[in-house]
């Protein structure tokens, strides 16, 4: 997959800088960009589908984090940093987490509009349009996994919430697949992850995945004084080892006719 939406990024970008054709583009094996080739409606039950997965995924590596003493587990990269720079400013408080997300994703948002070299207006609402409906399923996970799944005091149930927690990377990766293949509306990180992707690393899932950690690094680092290291750990090492990887990989076997829609990188 990650090669073939390659070469489609390849031949628009020969159609656009050399102005020949799409039969001569054609010869140079280079495959079209596809426009959108699947309906609104199917593309909107994709995008609920997939940001239901992502916000369940960001909690159950939030919520098993929390819930084994000490702390070593960890959650997903972005949620981590979010979280902890959102302690640090604002102190912790039930709305901290929803404006961590909401501030800290619309200025990924602009970092986003520097590297393409132009700002789109329709791009970035769509960016902050996407915060709405995770930020409430955020909530809503969080309640219900936090009601059910108790602290683990035994053996047994800290390796369940070390799988539990995997599994929520592994949702991560998944949602984080089909989104961008739908391409309707991303979270500013996804965004970035798209366009450092496609436009600076050829396809590459893993490498664009361990370059988009560069923002939430720095948020990391400036919340260290308060918050330490605090929501990293083990499951944070999983994500950014192998979240990329598991991106790429469910590009090709979950729902694999479906393509990425109208790339603009």
């Amino acid at each position: 997959m990650a090669s073939e939406v390659y070469h489609q990024f390849l031949r628009r970008d020969l159609v656009r800088k050399k102005g020949i054709n799409l039969e001569q583009a054609s010869s140079k094996n280079v495959t079209a960009v596809p426009k959108r080739t699947i309906s609104m409606p199917v593309s909107i039950a994709y995008f609920a589908l997939s940001i239901v997965i992502n916000s369940m995924g960001n909690v159950l590596t939030l919520v098993t984090s929390s819930h084994i003493h000490p702390q070593f587990l960890g959650s997903a990269y972005w949620t981590a940093a979010e979280n902890n720079l959102g302690i640090a400013v604002l102190g912790n408080n039930s709305m901290t987490l929803f404006w961590a997300f909401m501030v800290l994703g619309m200025l990924t948002a602009a970092l986003n509009a520097i590297l393409m070299h132009k700002w789109e207006w329709k791009r970035i609402f769509g960016n902050f349009m996407f915060m709405l409906p995770f930020s409430i399923f955020i909530q809503w996970f969080s309640d219900i996994f936090n009601r059910i799944m108790p602290d683990a005091h035994s053996l047994p149930m800290v390796v369940l919430y070390v799988l539990i927690n995997f599994l929520g990377v592994t949702l991560i990766g998944v949602a984080i697949s089909i989104y961008q293949r739908v391409n309707l509306v991303l979270h500013p990180a996804d965004d970035l992850f798209q366009i450092l992707r496609f436009r600076y690393f050829k396809g590459n899932a893993t490498l664009s995945m361990r370059a988009s950690y560069i923002p939430p690094t720095i948020m990391a680092l400036l919340a260290l004084p308060r918050m330490g290291l605090a929501n990293f750990g083990l499951g944070t090492i999983f994500a950014l080892l192998f979240q990329g990887g598991i991106t790429g990989l469910a590009d090709r076997i979950i729902f694999p006719k479906l393509k990425h829609q109208a790339l603009d990188v």
